[in-house]
């Protein structure tokens, strides 16, 4: 998503999410985990083209937090990433269809570890 800022600038807000496995001690079942990161990039908004939910994207830059209280009254945080630069590894229609693929094969019964997934 593409926001115009007041000083002109155009920022792309965009989310990746980090996906883990593991199995946890004196269990038999892995366990999944995502960790969803909250980024943005100031530099060009012609990449917004490219990044679309299914893509793999290397980030580079900082890291930082984002540290609130809701409307709830309790604390809550984010990631936020401060993206420099952007390179994209797989285009989101390729990481789409390798998507579908994998479901595929898990409805046959099989457990395969599904890489592919990335949130945006």
């Amino acid at each position: 998503m593409v926001q115009k800022r007041d000083e002109g600038k155009e920022v792309v807000n965009f989310s990746i999410a980090i996906n883990d496995r593991y199995k946890p001690k004196g269990s038999a079942e892995y366990k999944e985990v995502a960790t969803f990161i909250n980024c943005s990039y100031w530099l060009s908004s012609k990449v917004v083209q490219w990044i679309k939910k299914g893509a793999f994207v290397q980030v580079t830059g900082r890291i930082g937090m984002h540290v609130y209280i809701n409307n709830e009254g309790n604390p809550v945080g984010s990631l936020d990433f401060h993206v420099d630069s952007i390179k994209i590894l797989v285009f989101a229609k390729k990481a789409i269809s390798a998507e579908k693929r994998n479901s595929k094969r898990a409805a046959k019964g099989r457990k395969e570890k599904v890489t592919e997934d990335v949130s945006f």
